[in-house]
């Protein structure tokens, strides 16, 4: 049976490692990933969570995890200077399932738990760069 729940700060590691995949996924070569990308990735986790709200979700079947999905406060590309109610974004990011369990559903269902999670803590519109295989999922919701 399926289920949908959030992570804690021990299941970074596995997090980082479906980020790591999922380029790997979409054909970036590993010779262009960082060598050091599982540091990389946790600092980034850990700074996001102390500063933007970070939060994960994971999807597993018999307490196997299975794929994951991440969300944070949107840092900007440029200063912010509209006020939170009229505009504050969240960021998607690192939507992962693993191969043999896709087409099922379960990337919409990590998805859709993290819009509820940034629409809780009072975001505005959410933000996501989906790869050419994912767009179609993520254009539905």
């Amino acid at each position: 049976m399926l289920n949908i729940r959030e992570t804690n700060p021990q299941e970074d590691c596995a997090i980082a490692q479906h980020f790591y995949q999922m380029w790997l996924d979409n054909n970036i070569p590993v010779e262009s990933i960082h060598s050091d990308w599982l540091k990389i990735t946790l600092e980034f986790i850990d700074r996001a969570r102390s500063e933007l709200q970070y939060k994960a979700f994971v999807a597993e079947i018999e307490g196997e995890i299975i794929g994951s999905a991440s969300c944070q406060l949107f840092a900007g590309l440029y200063p912010d200077i509209i006020v939170d109610r009229s505009r504050k974004y969240g960021y998607i990011w690192g939507v992962y399932v693993e191969p043999i369990y896709r087409k099922q559903g379960i990337a919409k269902k990590l998805t859709t738990k993290t819009i509820e999670y940034l629409k809780a803590i009072g975001c505005t519109r959410a933000i996501l760069n989906a790869s050419p295989s994912g767009k179609l999922v993520y254009s539905q919701l």
